[in-house]
Protein backbone atom coordinates (compact mmCIF):
# COMPACT_ATOMS: atom_id res chain seq x y z
CA UNK A 1 0.00 0.00 0.00
CA UNK A 2 2.82 2.38 0.67
CA UNK A 3 4.44 1.72 -2.65
CA UNK A 4 1.05 2.39 -4.38
CA UNK A 5 0.82 5.67 -2.85
CA UNK A 6 3.94 6.98 -4.00
CA UNK A 7 5.78 9.62 -2.64
CA UNK A 8 5.21 13.29 -2.48
CA UNK A 9 6.01 14.77 -5.72
CA UNK A 10 2.93 11.45 -7.01
CA UNK A 11 0.40 13.40 -4.82
CA UNK A 12 0.91 16.89 -6.70
CA UNK A 13 -2.04 17.85 -8.34
CA UNK A 14 -1.28 17.02 -12.72
CA UNK A 15 -3.56 20.12 -13.82
CA UNK A 16 -6.37 22.49 -12.99
CA UNK A 17 -8.75 20.30 -13.20
CA UNK A 18 -7.14 18.55 -10.22
CA UNK A 19 -7.74 21.35 -7.95
CA UNK A 20 -11.11 21.26 -8.33
CA UNK A 21 -13.66 20.56 -5.86
CA UNK A 22 -16.50 19.56 -8.26
CA UNK A 23 -14.30 17.12 -10.31
CA UNK A 24 -14.53 13.65 -9.17
CA UNK A 25 -11.53 11.60 -8.12
CA UNK A 26 -9.89 9.94 -10.75
CA UNK A 27 -10.51 6.41 -11.23
CA UNK A 28 -14.26 6.44 -9.97
CA UNK A 29 -16.60 5.85 -12.57
CA UNK A 30 -19.39 8.41 -13.59
CA UNK A 31 -22.81 7.28 -14.44
CA UNK A 32 -23.70 8.48 -17.93
CA UNK A 33 -25.19 11.90 -18.48
CA UNK A 34 -29.07 12.05 -18.73
CA UNK A 35 -31.15 13.53 -21.43
CA UNK A 36 -32.69 16.16 -19.29
CA UNK A 37 -29.30 17.78 -18.02
CA UNK A 38 -28.69 18.88 -22.08
CA UNK A 39 -31.61 21.00 -22.32
CA UNK A 40 -32.15 21.93 -26.36
CA UNK A 41 -30.98 25.66 -27.55
CA UNK A 42 -33.44 27.18 -29.33
CA UNK A 43 -30.83 28.37 -32.10
CA UNK A 44 -30.56 24.16 -31.98
CA UNK A 45 -32.30 22.49 -35.55
CA UNK A 46 -34.51 19.72 -34.49
CA UNK A 47 -33.50 16.18 -34.87
CA UNK A 48 -34.07 14.76 -38.47
CA UNK A 49 -34.19 17.96 -39.88
CA UNK A 50 -30.82 18.28 -43.10
CA UNK A 51 -29.43 21.43 -44.34
CA UNK A 52 -26.98 22.35 -46.67
CA UNK A 53 -23.39 22.59 -45.56
CA UNK A 54 -22.33 26.26 -44.50
CA UNK A 55 -20.88 28.74 -46.78
CA UNK A 56 -19.13 30.65 -44.54
CA UNK A 57 -15.97 32.13 -45.45
CA UNK A 58 -13.21 29.87 -43.20
CA UNK A 59 -15.16 26.78 -42.63
CA UNK A 60 -14.46 23.60 -45.19
CA UNK A 61 -17.64 21.27 -45.48
CA UNK A 62 -17.71 18.46 -43.36
CA UNK A 63 -15.44 20.25 -40.25
CA UNK A 64 -18.70 19.54 -38.10
CA UNK A 65 -17.06 19.15 -34.68
CA UNK A 66 -20.57 17.73 -33.24
CA UNK A 67 -22.12 13.99 -33.25
CA UNK A 68 -21.89 12.87 -37.08
CA UNK A 69 -18.42 14.65 -37.64
CA UNK A 70 -18.61 16.24 -41.38
CA UNK A 71 -22.54 17.75 -40.56
CA UNK A 72 -23.28 21.46 -40.46
CA UNK A 73 -25.87 21.20 -37.69
CA UNK A 74 -23.64 22.48 -34.76
CA UNK A 75 -22.05 25.25 -37.00
CA UNK A 76 -25.35 26.61 -38.13
CA UNK A 77 -26.75 26.66 -34.41
CA UNK A 78 -24.15 28.78 -33.51
CA UNK A 79 -24.99 32.58 -33.30
CA UNK A 80 -22.22 33.98 -33.74
CA UNK A 81 -21.61 32.24 -37.99
CA UNK A 82 -22.94 34.32 -40.04
CA UNK A 83 -25.82 32.89 -42.75
CA UNK A 84 -24.75 31.34 -45.62
CA UNK A 85 -25.81 34.08 -48.12
CA UNK A 86 -23.41 36.20 -46.07
CA UNK A 87 -20.51 37.78 -48.23
CA UNK A 88 -17.88 39.32 -46.15
CA UNK A 89 -16.58 41.40 -49.20
CA UNK A 90 -19.88 42.87 -49.96
CA UNK A 91 -21.74 42.90 -46.18
CA UNK A 92 -25.33 44.32 -46.63
CA UNK A 93 -25.31 47.75 -44.54
CA UNK A 94 -27.85 45.90 -41.72
CA UNK A 95 -24.62 44.35 -40.85
CA UNK A 96 -22.06 45.83 -38.40
CA UNK A 97 -19.11 47.08 -40.81
CA UNK A 98 -15.61 45.13 -40.08
CA UNK A 99 -13.76 48.45 -38.72
CA UNK A 100 -16.76 48.54 -36.49
CA UNK A 101 -18.64 51.68 -35.88
CA UNK A 102 -16.34 54.79 -36.00
CA UNK A 103 -16.09 56.45 -32.47
CA UNK A 104 -17.04 60.17 -32.07
CA UNK A 105 -14.03 62.44 -30.66
CA UNK A 106 -15.02 65.83 -29.74
CA UNK A 107 -12.26 68.09 -30.41
CA UNK A 108 -11.23 70.64 -27.59
CA UNK A 109 -10.98 73.57 -29.60
CA UNK A 110 -14.99 73.95 -30.25
CA UNK A 111 -17.50 75.88 -28.06
CA UNK A 112 -19.24 74.17 -25.22
CA UNK A 113 -22.40 74.21 -26.64
CA UNK A 114 -21.47 72.17 -29.98
CA UNK A 115 -19.95 69.71 -28.36
CA UNK A 116 -22.73 69.05 -26.21
CA UNK A 117 -25.37 69.80 -28.85
CA UNK A 118 -23.74 67.02 -30.59
CA UNK A 119 -24.22 64.13 -27.78
CA UNK A 120 -27.45 65.45 -27.05
CA UNK A 121 -29.18 63.70 -30.51
CA UNK A 122 -27.26 60.64 -29.79
CA UNK A 123 -27.96 57.67 -28.33
CA UNK A 124 -27.26 56.60 -24.83
CA UNK A 125 -25.01 53.95 -25.80
CA UNK A 126 -22.97 55.69 -28.54
CA UNK A 127 -21.76 58.71 -26.65
CA UNK A 128 -18.07 59.03 -25.81
CA UNK A 129 -17.19 58.69 -22.26
CA UNK A 130 -16.54 61.39 -20.37
CA UNK A 131 -13.33 63.06 -19.75
CA UNK A 132 -13.80 64.62 -16.34
CA UNK A 133 -12.00 67.74 -16.26
CA UNK A 134 -13.01 68.47 -12.45
CA UNK A 135 -11.32 66.59 -9.83
CA UNK A 136 -13.17 64.69 -7.64
CA UNK A 137 -12.40 62.42 -4.46
CA UNK A 138 -11.65 58.84 -4.97
CA UNK A 139 -15.29 57.99 -3.73
CA UNK A 140 -16.47 59.76 -6.69
CA UNK A 141 -18.49 62.81 -7.19
CA UNK A 142 -21.95 63.48 -4.91
CA UNK A 143 -24.15 63.05 -7.27
CA UNK A 144 -27.28 64.42 -5.63
CA UNK A 145 -25.44 67.92 -5.24
CA UNK A 146 -24.20 67.43 -8.69
CA UNK A 147 -27.56 67.49 -9.74
CA UNK A 148 -28.48 70.44 -7.58
CA UNK A 149 -25.94 72.47 -9.13
CA UNK A 150 -26.83 71.30 -12.65
CA UNK A 151 -30.53 72.07 -12.22
CA UNK A 152 -29.50 75.88 -10.50
CA UNK A 153 -27.44 76.54 -13.38
CA UNK A 154 -30.18 75.70 -15.80
CA UNK A 155 -32.95 78.04 -13.93
CA UNK A 156 -30.60 81.02 -14.49
CA UNK A 157 -30.08 79.98 -17.97
CA UNK A 158 -34.27 79.40 -18.56
CA UNK A 159 -35.23 82.15 -16.48
CA UNK A 160 -32.92 84.89 -18.73
CA UNK A 161 -34.46 84.08 -21.85
CA UNK A 162 -32.03 80.72 -23.02
CA UNK A 163 -33.61 78.81 -25.60
CA UNK A 164 -34.23 75.12 -24.45
CA UNK A 165 -31.61 73.24 -26.68
CA UNK A 166 -29.15 75.56 -25.44
CA UNK A 167 -30.23 75.22 -21.41
CA UNK A 168 -30.31 71.47 -22.09
CA UNK A 169 -26.53 71.94 -23.70
CA UNK A 170 -25.96 73.52 -19.80
CA UNK A 171 -26.79 71.15 -17.99
CA UNK A 172 -25.15 67.78 -20.12
CA UNK A 173 -22.47 70.07 -19.80
CA UNK A 174 -21.55 70.13 -16.52
CA UNK A 175 -23.10 66.55 -15.43
CA UNK A 176 -20.32 65.50 -17.88
CA UNK A 177 -17.41 67.53 -16.57
CA UNK A 178 -17.64 66.15 -13.06
CA UNK A 179 -17.78 62.58 -14.42
CA UNK A 180 -21.17 61.59 -14.70
CA UNK A 181 -22.62 60.05 -18.02
CA UNK A 182 -26.00 58.48 -18.22
CA UNK A 183 -27.38 62.02 -17.48
CA UNK A 184 -30.82 63.12 -19.36
CA UNK A 185 -31.82 66.42 -18.86
CA UNK A 186 -35.37 67.65 -19.70
CA UNK A 187 -36.14 71.34 -20.02
CA UNK A 188 -39.88 72.49 -20.52
CA UNK A 189 -41.36 76.13 -20.17
CA UNK A 190 -41.22 76.27 -16.06
CA UNK A 191 -39.85 72.75 -15.15
CA UNK A 192 -36.42 71.78 -14.98
CA UNK A 193 -35.60 67.87 -14.85
CA UNK A 194 -32.33 65.75 -14.88
CA UNK A 195 -31.93 61.96 -14.08
CA UNK A 196 -28.81 59.91 -13.75
CA UNK A 197 -28.41 56.12 -13.65
CA UNK A 198 -25.11 54.93 -13.04
CA UNK A 199 -25.87 51.51 -14.85
CA UNK A 200 -28.47 49.78 -16.08
CA UNK A 201 -29.19 47.44 -12.73
CA UNK A 202 -28.68 50.47 -10.69
CA UNK A 203 -31.87 53.13 -9.78
CA UNK A 204 -31.80 56.19 -11.63
CA UNK A 205 -31.57 59.57 -9.53
CA UNK A 206 -34.01 62.24 -10.66
CA UNK A 207 -33.90 65.64 -9.40
CA UNK A 208 -36.05 69.03 -10.41
CA UNK A 209 -36.61 72.25 -9.84
CA UNK A 210 -39.68 74.76 -11.35
CA UNK A 211 -38.59 78.14 -12.77
CA UNK A 212 -41.24 80.57 -11.04
CA UNK A 213 -39.61 84.23 -11.90
CA UNK A 214 -38.36 85.35 -14.96
CA UNK A 215 -36.19 88.43 -15.63
CA UNK A 216 -33.99 89.68 -17.75
CA UNK A 217 -30.67 90.61 -17.22
CA UNK A 218 -28.00 89.43 -19.52
CA UNK A 219 -24.74 90.67 -17.56
CA UNK A 220 -25.98 87.41 -15.52
CA UNK A 221 -26.52 85.80 -17.96
CA UNK A 222 -22.71 85.91 -19.56
CA UNK A 223 -21.86 85.29 -15.78
CA UNK A 224 -23.39 81.80 -15.81
CA UNK A 225 -22.20 80.79 -19.37
CA UNK A 226 -18.49 82.32 -17.75
CA UNK A 227 -19.15 79.72 -15.03
CA UNK A 228 -19.83 77.04 -17.30
CA UNK A 229 -16.87 77.62 -19.61
CA UNK A 230 -14.54 77.04 -16.42
CA UNK A 231 -16.07 74.37 -15.58
CA UNK A 232 -16.26 72.32 -18.89
CA UNK A 233 -12.92 73.45 -20.48
CA UNK A 234 -10.69 74.92 -17.68
CA UNK A 235 -8.66 71.90 -17.04
CA UNK A 236 -5.77 74.16 -15.60
CA UNK A 237 -8.68 75.91 -13.15
CA UNK A 238 -10.08 73.31 -10.63
CA UNK A 239 -13.51 74.81 -10.47
CA UNK A 240 -14.97 71.93 -7.13
CA UNK A 241 -18.67 71.79 -6.17
CA UNK A 242 -17.80 74.42 -3.25
CA UNK A 243 -16.32 77.39 -5.56
CA UNK A 244 -19.31 76.63 -7.97
CA UNK A 245 -21.88 77.16 -6.00
CA UNK A 246 -20.03 79.76 -3.57
CA UNK A 247 -19.59 81.49 -7.19
CA UNK A 248 -23.08 80.55 -8.13
CA UNK A 249 -24.19 82.35 -5.08
CA UNK A 250 -22.49 85.30 -5.74
CA UNK A 251 -24.14 85.94 -9.55
CA UNK A 252 -27.41 85.55 -7.99
CA UNK A 253 -26.56 88.20 -5.29
CA UNK A 254 -25.14 90.68 -7.55
CA UNK A 255 -27.05 93.97 -8.32
CA UNK A 256 -28.38 94.86 -12.09
CA UNK A 257 -25.90 97.05 -13.67
CA UNK A 258 -28.59 99.79 -14.52
CA UNK A 259 -31.17 100.86 -12.11
CA UNK A 260 -34.56 101.56 -12.90
CA UNK A 261 -34.79 105.05 -13.78
CA UNK A 262 -31.92 104.16 -16.06
CA UNK A 263 -33.87 101.73 -17.61
CA UNK A 264 -36.69 104.32 -17.76
CA UNK A 265 -34.65 106.59 -19.82
CA UNK A 266 -33.69 103.79 -21.85
CA UNK A 267 -37.86 103.43 -22.82
CA UNK A 268 -37.84 106.40 -23.26
CA UNK A 269 -34.64 106.89 -26.07
CA UNK A 270 -35.89 103.70 -27.84
CA UNK A 271 -39.56 105.11 -28.37
CA UNK A 272 -37.96 108.11 -29.69
CA UNK A 273 -35.26 106.64 -31.50
CA UNK A 274 -39.12 104.56 -33.19
CA UNK A 275 -40.12 107.37 -34.18
CA UNK A 276 -37.65 108.82 -36.39
CA UNK A 277 -37.69 105.30 -38.00
CA UNK A 278 -40.97 105.95 -39.24
CA UNK A 279 -40.72 109.38 -40.08
CA UNK A 280 -40.85 111.42 -37.02
CA UNK A 281 -39.03 114.86 -36.46
CA UNK A 282 -37.07 116.07 -32.76
CA UNK A 283 -40.73 117.29 -31.32
CA UNK A 284 -42.16 113.83 -32.29
CA UNK A 285 -38.70 112.34 -30.61
CA UNK A 286 -39.48 114.13 -27.31
CA UNK A 287 -43.31 113.27 -27.14
CA UNK A 288 -42.84 109.45 -27.89
CA UNK A 289 -39.92 109.81 -25.42
CA UNK A 290 -41.99 110.92 -22.29
CA UNK A 291 -44.68 108.88 -23.55
CA UNK A 292 -42.97 105.47 -23.49
CA UNK A 293 -41.21 106.83 -20.34
CA UNK A 294 -44.44 107.40 -18.26
CA UNK A 295 -46.09 104.16 -19.46
CA UNK A 296 -42.80 102.29 -18.15
CA UNK A 297 -43.16 104.24 -14.68
CA UNK A 298 -47.00 103.09 -14.68
CA UNK A 299 -45.64 99.69 -15.28
CA UNK A 300 -43.30 99.78 -12.18
CA UNK A 301 -46.00 100.84 -9.94
CA UNK A 302 -48.32 98.00 -10.93
CA UNK A 303 -45.53 95.54 -10.97
CA UNK A 304 -44.89 96.89 -7.39
CA UNK A 305 -48.49 96.22 -6.16
CA UNK A 306 -47.87 93.04 -7.74
CA UNK A 307 -50.75 93.06 -10.42
CA UNK A 308 -49.51 89.80 -13.00
CA UNK A 309 -47.50 91.41 -16.62
CA UNK A 310 -50.63 91.24 -18.62
CA UNK A 311 -52.01 94.10 -16.99
CA UNK A 312 -48.43 96.30 -17.07
CA UNK A 313 -48.25 96.07 -20.50
CA UNK A 314 -51.98 97.19 -20.63
CA UNK A 315 -50.85 100.43 -18.70
CA UNK A 316 -47.81 100.17 -20.21
CA UNK A 317 -49.54 100.86 -23.94
CA UNK A 318 -51.73 103.52 -22.41
CA UNK A 319 -50.10 107.07 -22.16
CA UNK A 320 -47.82 107.09 -25.79
CA UNK A 321 -51.23 106.23 -27.42
CA UNK A 322 -53.24 109.43 -25.36
CA UNK A 323 -50.49 111.52 -26.32
CA UNK A 324 -50.76 110.81 -30.06
CA UNK A 325 -54.56 111.47 -29.37
CA UNK A 326 -53.75 114.51 -27.83
CA UNK A 327 -51.56 115.76 -30.20
CA UNK A 328 -54.21 115.01 -32.96
CA UNK A 329 -57.03 116.99 -31.25
CA UNK A 330 -54.94 120.03 -31.32
CA UNK A 331 -54.93 119.73 -34.72
CA UNK A 332 -50.79 120.11 -35.54
CA UNK A 333 -49.67 120.06 -38.38
CA UNK A 334 -45.86 119.50 -37.69
CA UNK A 335 -46.32 116.76 -35.54
CA UNK A 336 -47.29 113.02 -36.83
CA UNK A 337 -49.33 111.60 -34.03
CA UNK A 338 -48.56 107.73 -35.66
CA UNK A 339 -45.27 107.82 -35.10
CA UNK A 340 -45.46 109.10 -31.67
CA UNK A 341 -47.78 105.57 -30.68
CA UNK A 342 -45.77 103.40 -32.92
CA UNK A 343 -42.26 104.29 -30.91
CA UNK A 344 -44.55 103.88 -27.95
CA UNK A 345 -45.38 99.95 -29.45
CA UNK A 346 -41.50 99.54 -30.55
CA UNK A 347 -40.83 99.56 -26.85
CA UNK A 348 -43.37 97.08 -25.42
CA UNK A 349 -43.26 94.71 -28.52
CA UNK A 350 -42.40 91.19 -26.93
CA UNK A 351 -39.38 90.65 -29.74
CA UNK A 352 -37.03 88.54 -27.20
CA UNK A 353 -39.66 86.06 -26.01
CA UNK A 354 -40.87 85.72 -29.89
CA UNK A 355 -37.35 84.92 -31.18
CA UNK A 356 -36.91 82.07 -28.41
CA UNK A 357 -40.46 80.80 -28.67
CA UNK A 358 -39.66 80.00 -32.53
CA UNK A 359 -36.47 79.00 -32.11
CA UNK A 360 -37.74 76.14 -29.64
CA UNK A 361 -40.10 75.26 -32.01
CA UNK A 362 -37.66 75.04 -34.75
CA UNK A 363 -35.40 72.49 -32.96
CA UNK A 364 -37.98 70.40 -31.96
CA UNK A 365 -38.90 71.79 -28.11
CA UNK A 366 -42.94 72.04 -28.97
CA UNK A 367 -44.42 72.21 -25.60
CA UNK A 368 -42.11 74.80 -24.26
CA UNK A 369 -42.10 76.83 -27.84
CA UNK A 370 -46.06 76.60 -27.32
CA UNK A 371 -46.01 78.01 -23.94
CA UNK A 372 -43.64 80.82 -24.90
CA UNK A 373 -45.72 82.03 -28.14
CA UNK A 374 -48.43 81.75 -25.77
CA UNK A 375 -47.28 84.13 -23.25
CA UNK A 376 -46.56 86.56 -26.54
CA UNK A 377 -50.12 86.23 -27.40
CA UNK A 378 -51.15 87.32 -23.83
CA UNK A 379 -49.08 90.09 -23.97
CA UNK A 380 -49.71 91.42 -27.59
CA UNK A 381 -53.20 90.98 -26.25
CA UNK A 382 -52.64 93.33 -23.40
CA UNK A 383 -50.92 96.07 -25.63
CA UNK A 384 -53.95 95.91 -28.05
CA UNK A 385 -56.08 96.15 -25.06
CA UNK A 386 -54.21 99.35 -23.97
CA UNK A 387 -54.11 101.03 -27.84
CA UNK A 388 -57.18 100.08 -28.76
CA UNK A 389 -58.61 101.85 -25.63
CA UNK A 390 -57.21 105.25 -26.21
CA UNK A 391 -58.24 105.25 -30.11
CA UNK A 392 -61.55 104.43 -29.14
CA UNK A 393 -61.63 107.40 -26.68
CA UNK A 394 -60.26 108.98 -29.33
CA UNK A 395 -62.59 108.63 -32.52
CA UNK A 396 -65.45 109.09 -29.53
CA UNK A 397 -63.92 112.65 -29.16
CA UNK A 398 -63.22 113.35 -33.00
CA UNK A 399 -59.51 112.57 -33.53
CA UNK A 400 -58.89 112.72 -36.80
CA UNK A 401 -56.57 109.40 -37.34
CA UNK A 402 -55.55 109.32 -40.73
CA UNK A 403 -54.00 105.18 -41.58
CA UNK A 404 -52.94 107.00 -45.04
CA UNK A 405 -49.90 108.32 -42.88
CA UNK A 406 -48.24 105.18 -43.06
CA UNK A 407 -46.23 106.29 -45.75
CA UNK A 408 -42.59 106.85 -44.67
CA UNK A 409 -40.30 109.33 -46.94
CA UNK A 410 -36.91 107.96 -47.77
CA UNK A 411 -34.75 111.02 -48.41
CA UNK A 412 -33.15 110.53 -44.71
CA UNK A 413 -31.25 107.21 -44.93
CA UNK A 414 -28.52 109.07 -42.60
CA UNK A 415 -30.79 109.73 -39.75
CA UNK A 416 -32.75 106.71 -39.89
CA UNK A 417 -29.47 104.51 -39.72
CA UNK A 418 -28.47 106.55 -36.21
CA UNK A 419 -32.05 106.30 -35.35
CA UNK A 420 -31.79 102.21 -35.45
CA UNK A 421 -28.61 102.17 -34.23
CA UNK A 422 -29.47 104.92 -30.89
CA UNK A 423 -32.39 102.56 -30.59
CA UNK A 424 -30.64 98.80 -30.20
CA UNK A 425 -28.12 100.64 -27.59
CA UNK A 426 -31.34 101.52 -25.80
CA UNK A 427 -33.14 98.14 -25.90
CA UNK A 428 -29.48 96.99 -25.05
CA UNK A 429 -29.38 98.85 -21.81
CA UNK A 430 -32.77 97.28 -21.15
CA UNK A 431 -31.65 94.03 -21.15
CA UNK A 432 -29.05 95.34 -18.56
CA UNK A 433 -26.40 93.50 -20.84
CA UNK A 434 -22.64 94.26 -20.14
CA UNK A 435 -21.13 97.34 -21.49
CA UNK A 436 -18.15 95.43 -23.14
CA UNK A 437 -21.41 93.99 -25.47
CA UNK A 438 -23.13 96.94 -26.29
CA UNK A 439 -21.31 98.33 -28.62
CA UNK A 440 -21.37 95.17 -31.15
CA UNK A 441 -24.32 94.91 -30.76
CA UNK A 442 -25.28 98.46 -31.56
CA UNK A 443 -23.12 97.86 -34.72
CA UNK A 444 -25.22 95.22 -35.55
CA UNK A 445 -28.38 96.42 -35.44
CA UNK A 446 -27.28 99.34 -37.43
CA UNK A 447 -26.17 97.10 -40.29
CA UNK A 448 -30.10 94.96 -40.14
CA UNK A 449 -31.21 98.35 -40.62
CA UNK A 450 -29.45 99.04 -43.62
CA UNK A 451 -29.75 95.45 -44.98
CA UNK A 452 -33.39 96.07 -44.47
CA UNK A 453 -33.59 99.62 -46.06
CA UNK A 454 -31.67 98.87 -49.12
CA UNK A 455 -33.88 95.96 -49.86
CA UNK A 456 -37.34 97.01 -48.67
CA UNK A 457 -37.29 100.60 -49.72
CA UNK A 458 -34.60 101.17 -52.31
CA UNK A 459 -35.29 97.31 -54.05
CA UNK A 460 -38.67 97.45 -53.57
CA UNK A 461 -38.43 94.01 -52.26
CA UNK A 462 -41.67 92.92 -49.61
CA UNK A 463 -40.90 94.18 -46.85
CA UNK A 464 -41.36 90.38 -44.57
CA UNK A 465 -38.75 89.11 -47.10
CA UNK A 466 -36.32 92.40 -46.50
CA UNK A 467 -36.97 91.22 -43.00
CA UNK A 468 -35.88 88.14 -43.03
CA UNK A 469 -33.04 88.38 -44.83
CA UNK A 470 -31.74 91.14 -42.29
CA UNK A 471 -32.62 88.91 -38.91
CA UNK A 472 -30.96 86.14 -40.66
CA UNK A 473 -27.67 88.37 -40.81
CA UNK A 474 -28.27 89.23 -37.23
CA UNK A 475 -28.35 86.19 -36.05
CA UNK A 476 -25.49 85.04 -38.28
CA UNK A 477 -23.11 87.95 -36.50
CA UNK A 478 -24.63 87.52 -33.69
CA UNK A 479 -23.67 83.67 -33.62
CA UNK A 480 -20.01 84.67 -34.62
CA UNK A 481 -19.59 87.39 -31.92
CA UNK A 482 -20.95 84.61 -29.44
CA UNK A 483 -18.17 81.78 -30.62
CA UNK A 484 -15.43 84.28 -30.60
CA UNK A 485 -16.45 85.34 -26.92
CA UNK A 486 -17.43 81.94 -26.18
CA UNK A 487 -20.78 83.41 -24.46
CA UNK A 488 -24.36 83.58 -25.39
CA UNK A 489 -25.40 85.00 -28.82
CA UNK A 490 -28.40 86.52 -26.86
CA UNK A 491 -26.59 89.53 -25.97
CA UNK A 492 -25.65 90.08 -29.48
CA UNK A 493 -28.96 89.06 -31.08
CA UNK A 494 -31.97 90.50 -28.74
CA UNK A 495 -31.28 94.25 -28.72
CA UNK A 496 -29.94 93.89 -32.44
CA UNK A 497 -33.41 93.27 -33.86
CA UNK A 498 -35.15 96.38 -32.43
CA UNK A 499 -35.72 98.56 -35.60
CA UNK A 500 -36.75 95.38 -37.38
CA UNK A 501 -39.93 95.10 -35.27
CA UNK A 502 -43.62 95.50 -36.46
CA UNK A 503 -44.25 98.89 -34.78
CA UNK A 504 -46.17 100.88 -37.49
CA UNK A 505 -47.96 97.68 -38.95
CA UNK A 506 -49.62 97.09 -35.67
CA UNK A 507 -50.58 100.47 -35.21
CA UNK A 508 -52.09 100.52 -38.20
CA UNK A 509 -54.20 97.67 -37.92
CA UNK A 510 -55.09 98.38 -34.31
CA UNK A 511 -56.41 101.89 -35.72
CA UNK A 512 -58.13 100.21 -38.96
CA UNK A 513 -60.24 97.77 -36.12
CA UNK A 514 -60.70 101.31 -33.82
CA UNK A 515 -62.32 102.68 -37.30
CA UNK A 516 -64.69 99.73 -37.75
CA UNK A 517 -62.35 99.23 -40.88
CA UNK A 518 -61.65 95.49 -40.15
CA UNK A 519 -60.71 94.08 -43.28
CA UNK A 520 -57.67 96.60 -43.12
CA UNK A 521 -56.53 96.19 -39.88
CA UNK A 522 -57.15 92.14 -39.65
CA UNK A 523 -54.51 92.87 -42.96
CA UNK A 524 -52.27 94.79 -41.32
CA UNK A 525 -52.19 93.01 -38.16
CA UNK A 526 -51.44 89.87 -40.45
CA UNK A 527 -48.72 91.93 -41.67
CA UNK A 528 -47.13 92.29 -38.50
CA UNK A 529 -47.76 88.58 -37.50
CA UNK A 530 -45.66 87.70 -40.63
CA UNK A 531 -43.16 90.25 -40.21
CA UNK A 532 -42.08 89.04 -36.58
CA UNK A 533 -42.30 85.24 -37.48
CA UNK A 534 -39.75 86.21 -40.49
CA UNK A 535 -37.82 88.05 -37.61
CA UNK A 536 -37.69 85.04 -35.74
CA UNK A 537 -37.31 82.50 -38.68
CA UNK A 538 -34.55 84.66 -39.87
CA UNK A 539 -32.44 84.71 -36.59
CA UNK A 540 -32.30 81.29 -35.88
CA UNK A 541 -31.71 80.51 -39.70
CA UNK A 542 -28.65 82.71 -39.42
CA UNK A 543 -27.65 80.86 -36.17
CA UNK A 544 -28.38 77.42 -37.86
CA UNK A 545 -25.77 78.84 -41.02
CA UNK A 546 -23.06 79.65 -38.98
CA UNK A 547 -23.39 76.02 -37.58
CA UNK A 548 -23.31 74.21 -41.14
CA UNK A 549 -20.40 76.04 -42.57
CA UNK A 550 -18.25 76.47 -39.30
CA UNK A 551 -16.26 73.41 -38.03
CA UNK A 552 -18.38 71.38 -35.83
CA UNK A 553 -17.19 68.64 -33.88
CA UNK A 554 -18.89 64.57 -34.22
CA UNK A 555 -18.14 61.60 -36.20
CA UNK A 556 -15.51 61.08 -38.45
CA UNK A 557 -16.26 63.28 -41.69
CA UNK A 558 -17.47 66.40 -39.60
CA UNK A 559 -20.95 65.15 -39.01
CA UNK A 560 -23.29 67.37 -37.06
CA UNK A 561 -25.38 67.08 -34.71
CA UNK A 562 -28.22 64.48 -35.65
CA UNK A 563 -31.73 65.50 -35.78
CA UNK A 564 -34.93 63.45 -36.85
CA UNK A 565 -36.03 62.93 -40.42
CA UNK A 566 -38.99 62.52 -41.11
CA UNK A 567 -41.30 62.28 -44.55
CA UNK A 568 -44.91 62.42 -45.15
CA UNK A 569 -47.26 60.25 -44.25
CA UNK A 570 -45.39 59.64 -40.89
Amino acid sequence: MVAEQGGPEDQKPQSDEARSAFVPPAGVEQPPPLEDDHPSSEFALPAGLHTEPSSAPGSAPGSGSGPGGGSASDTLSSAFVPPSGYNAQHPPPAFTPAHGIPMVRLTKEAPWQDRMRTMLRMPVTERPAPESVQKTDDSGPAVPRVLDLTLRIGELLLAGGEGAEDVEAAMFAVTRSYGLDRCEPTVTFTLLSISHQPSLVEDPVTASRTVRRRGTDYTRLAAVFRLIDDITTAEHVEVSLEEAYRRLAEIRRNRHPYSGWVLTVAAGLLAGSASVLVGGGALVFIVAAAGAMLGDRLAWLCAGRGLPEFYQFTAAAMPPAAMGIALTLTHSTDIRPSAVITGGLFALLPGRALVAGVQDGLTGYYITAGARLLEVMYFFIGIVAGVLLMLYLGVQLGAQLNPEARFVPNDRPVVQILASMLLTLAFAVLLQQERSTVLAVTLNGGVAWIIYGAMARTGGISPVAATAVAAGLVGLFGQLFSRYRYTSSLPYITAAIGPLLPGSATYFGLLGVAQNEVDAGLTSLFTAVATALAIAIGVNLGSEISRLFMRVPGAVGGASRRAAKRTRGF
